[in-house]
């Protein structure tokens, strides 16, 4: 599994889900909106304190940019 991929996919459905652009994330994490890009493009690694600050951006937990699809549809 790549984390990456799994991560960026998560994101960018939660952000779309939420309602929210990338520009508008971009506002209130303080990441560049081509830094968002490349999350959810899977071209990004994360660190820990950045899908912590990402998760509270748009509302999340940071786990559930960590969970694979099936285990999401269980929560």
């Amino acid at each position: 599994m790549d984390m990456r991929a799994l991560v960026g996919d998560n994101f960018a459905r939660l952000r779309r889900e939420k309602g929210l652009t990338q520009e508008e994330v971009a506002a209130r994490s303080g990441f560049s909106q081509q830094y968002l890009s490349g999350l959810e493009k899977g071209k990004r690694n994360p660190t820990v304190i950045t899908l912590f600050e990402l998760s509270q951006a748009i509302g999340a937990s940071p786990l559930d940019l960590l969970m694979p699809g099936d285990e999401q549809s269980r929560r």
